[in-house]
């Protein structure tokens, strides 16, 4: 994995780190700047929710921002599911197409607006990730 991190990146997940104690992989500060997604280290979700929900919703008022969290996993299938949640994934098969990978993902009818949110923005998110942490290169809804 080699990601390059801006120094906007960087400093937000020093901010996010301090008030979570969490272990930040990867930052992306979406399109207007409203919008942050944090990957953090396999078993740290939960130092991010805290008890209750206290610490995400103390990090999303310090940074004044609205922040996503995906737990990262070595298993592309399980980080594709991370990536999508709170969609209910039913499947996720990574197959090669043209030299490319690609995840072809079976989520539940009534999740699949969530799976791709307001404007396409989740499943654009889902895509950016899956290719820099599995070198995935598309995400299909099937």
């Amino acid at each position: 994995m080699n990601i390059k991190l801006g120094v906007d990146e960087m400093r937000y997940i020093a901010l996010f780190e301090g008030l979570t104690g969490a272990r930040v992989q990867d930052c992306i500060i979406h399109e207007n700047g409203a919008r942050l997604t944090f990957v953090v280290k396999t078993g740290d979700i939960g130092f991010v929710i805290g008890k209750g929900g206290n610490n995400i919703r103390k990090t999303k008022r310090m940074i004044g921002k609205s922040v996503e969290v995906v737990e990262y996993s070595a298993d592309p299938v399980k980080f594709v599911k991370n990536i999508l949640m709170p969609a209910r994934v039913k499947g996720v098969n990574i197959v090669e197409r043209e030299g490319k990978k690609i995840a072809l993902i079976d989520v539940e009818e009534q999740d699949r607006g969530i799976a791709i949110g307001r404007g396409g923005r989740k499943i654009q998110c889902a895509k950016k990730l899956a290719l820099r942490h599995h070198g995935i290169q598309d995400i299909s809804l099937v």
